[in-house]
């Protein structure tokens, strides 16, 4: 009696997941979207005999366009026999390639020429009309053959969890027979959309539009027969913590992508799991940042706008090197470069104001490390605050204004003068530097006044003979000069008359009251899901590169110690523009660079990337290798395709990529995609929606 319960049951079962399997199936076998016949295939591609009646029936079959071949049939679907465990019950995904020749061409190409023999001259008579050739063989004409890369398999199979029937692909085919016809049919509406859509992550939740397919330039829409109506989706999780490439030509729609991207994963706040993604973007162009009352709508920056509860600086915050009469709430990029955690960095942002300016004499001044350590000695320690009291007054000098607690310069540490007393004393018996000596002996002295002691001091070292006798005889007790190398390069900078103003240039970057690195208030930022925006139109490229490596050297850093540690680390996604003026070139072979870096090592820190630019050669391969998603546009020469040849089966649209031009026409293989799919991208627009989580 059980067994008969058992069976029944199974049957029943078996019954319910023939039916399931049916209903997904009969959405990509329709009788009206038949196009040919399979008569060769492979492992690799598929060739396929179309007629032009049919062909004219689904809308034409564009190079690159999905097809689809299978033993399934409609009638097959309706009947009984019909079993989702069979070999048979499977589709193959196919893209279509090229036209291939067939043995009757000749034949073929004899008979068209003697029809253009016969109507040549008669403009109102086309060679393939009822009056020149006859149906029979004008049938005969009609047919073509096509060449036809095998994507993968779509299959059928159980959910372990549920017991549900669900499709999957596999991105082979595991058998095939050489004799043994297919039919071929063009998917459109539903079966295009399972198809373009299909994703192996199983959270579909969050998925969001990012465009229409599009197989042509050539995008005749009453040809496309619901093709271009069908919307592609992107799961924005696959970019979170990967590596995305967008390549093409300027004005094919890469800063529209970047946006449609930010804006993808910025509405993951707004799904079930309310996933808040910091995002920084580094804008060369100042495009993100800035907008107008006309492109107030298309302008990230008011991203915010998406929900009607949001405040505006919750969720996004813009940097500058300067103010914007249309951004008052921008935050400046400034640090205060008397404070002890800038010193360096302050140090190392005067030095290349000092680089541009091509001056040899800066050199010694610019080999001098201004980095802090916590752990020396006491007698290095006073020769380091000697140097460091040195460095600030020649601040001073270049007229950074000093913060409200460092007014004076103080030349004592505990009991210790910074400056010897036999020193001082034997500088006061010359007139010349007798004020200096009364100022180097004091506490404290404002900055004007040690600046103009330094003047004296360099000067005393340089010219002075009883210095030399002094510093002989101090050598000789302690082993060492009592001006060190690095404290000689500092005050040198006093002798020339250009010095300090060309330090002045570094000005713009220094504020006096700021408290906190801006690039720890960035990644502060970046921590609570915010949209950072850091406009780089108006900066130094070399200043933008030095600014934009600090970030993301902060970011890899903070985050890196968080996960050493076991904290929370939070996800962020850093977006460069003009990759190529950041990133290190494709010639590079360090490794240790913290782009390189990032893109080897930031999955493991949550740190995804996103990089834009024309040329797919100038970025360092280290950096290719480890990208999971592919935005492409428009490439207009073999050098750069050669190298996208090497990703994924970007080779099959090689020549579409470097003859297409559409703006937003892009090329898409994203993370849980198994295959690239052909999109026109939507044109960004802030339209407000709901902010209810379901």
């Amino acid at each position: 009696m059980e067994n008969i319960i058992s069976t029944v049951r199974n049957t029943f079962q078996q019954q319910q997941d023939n039916l399931r399997a049916k209903d997904i199936f009969k959405d990509f076998i329709k009788e009206d979207c038949y196009v040919g016949e399979l008569f060769s295939l492979n492992y690799q591609t598929a060739d396929i005999l179309v007629h032009n009646r049919f062909k004219n029936l689904v809308g034409g079959i564009p190079a690159l366009s999905f097809l689809i071949a299978t033993r399934l049939t409609p009638n097959f679907l309706n009947s009984e026999q019909f079993d989702f465990n069979d070999e048979d019950s499977s589709i193959i995904l196919l893209r279509v390639m090229d036209s291939i020749p067939l043995p009757q061409d000749l034949e073929a190409t004899r008979i068209r020429i003697e029809s253009a023999q016969n109507i040549s001259g008669d403009i109102n008579k086309y060679w393939d009309s009822e009056s020149a050739m006859d149906l029979q063989t004008k049938n005969f004409l009609s047919y073509a053959g096509l060449r036809c890369r095998v994507i993968g398999t779509f299959y059928l199979t159980k959910n372990s969890d549920s017991d549900t029937i669900r499709l999957d692909f596999g991105t082979d085919i595991s058998n095939y027979y050489p004799n043994y016809d297919l039919k071929i049919y063009k998917p459109t509406e539903k079966a295009l959309d399972r198809i373009v859509n299909y994703s192996t992550s199983l959270e579909n939740n969050s998925k969001v539009k990012i465009g229409t397919v599009r197989y042509a330039s050539t995008n005749r829409q009453y040809q496309q027969l619901n093709v271009g109506d069908v919307s592609v989706y992107m799961d924005p999780n696959d970019l979170v913590n990967q590596k995305t490439a967008l390549f093409g030509m300027t004005r094919t729609g890469k800063s529209n992508t970047t946006k449609i991207i930010a804006k993808s994963v910025y509405e993951l706040r707004y799904s079930k799991q309310g996933q808040r993604i910091g995002q920084i973007i580094f804008d060369p162009n100042g495009e993100y940042a800035n907008d107008n009352e006309q492109d107030y709508h298309s302008c990230l920056k008011n991203i915010w706008a998406l929900s009607g509860n949001a405040q505006k600086d919750e969720e996004v915050v813009t940097y500058g090197i300067t103010k914007h009469p249309k951004d008052v709430d921008r935050k400046l990029m400034l640090m205060n470069f008397y404070s002890r955690e800038n010193l360096a960095t302050g140090k190392e942002i005067i030095n290349r104001e000092l680089i541009k300016s091509g001056a040899t004499y800066v050199k010694g001044f610019i080999s001098v490390s201004m980095e802090v350590s916590d752990d020396l000695p006491p007698n290095e320690l006073v020769r380091f605050l000697r140097k460091l009291l040195a460095y600030k007054s020649i601040l001073a000098k270049a007229g950074f204004t000093p913060p409200t607690n460092e007014r004076t310069g103080h030349l004592r540490f505990k009991n210790l003068s910074l400056f010897s007393k036999d020193l001082c004393q034997l500088m006061s018996k010359t007139e010349d530097y007798k004020t200096a000596a009364e100022t180097l002996s004091q506490d404290e002295a404002t900055w004007a006044e040690i600046a103009n002691a330094m003047i004296s001091l360099r000067e005393f070292i340089e010219k002075s003979k009883e210095y030399k006798v002094f510093n002989e005889n101090y050598t000789k007790n302690h082993g060492h000069p009592w001006a060190d190398q690095d404290f000689v390069n500092l005050i040198d900078i006093f002798k020339y008359r250009n010095g300090t103003k060309m330090i002045s240039n570094a000005n713009r970057f220094h504020n006096a009251d700021k408290k906190m690195d801006y690039v720890k208030s960035i990644y502060d930022d970046l921590s609570n899901g915010k949209l950072v925006i850091i406009d780089q139109s108006t900066g130094d490229p070399i200043l933008n590169s030095f600014s934009a490596e600090r970030v993301i050297t902060e970011i890899f850093k903070s985050n890196q110690e968080r996960f050493i540690n076991g904290k929370n680390i939070p996800s962020i996604l850093v977006y460069i523009e003009e990759a190529h003026n950041l990133l290190p070139s494709s010639s590079e072979n360090d490794l240790n660079n913290i782009w390189v870096r990032t893109a080897k090592e930031g999955a493991k820190y949550k740190i995804g990337m996103v990089y834009a630019t024309q040329e797919v050669s100038s970025i360092q391969k280290n950096i290719l290798k480890n990208t999971s998603n592919w935005f492409i546009s428009h490439l207009n020469n073999t050098d750069e395709t050669k190298e996208l040849r090497k990703f994924y089966d970007f080779a099959d649209f090689e020549q579409s990529i470097l003859k297409t031009q559409d703006k937003g026409f892009l090329r898409v293989k994203t993370l849980s995609r198994n295959y690239i799919i052909p999109v026109q991208v939507d044109k960004f627009e802030i339209k407000q929606t709901s902010t209810n989580k379901e």
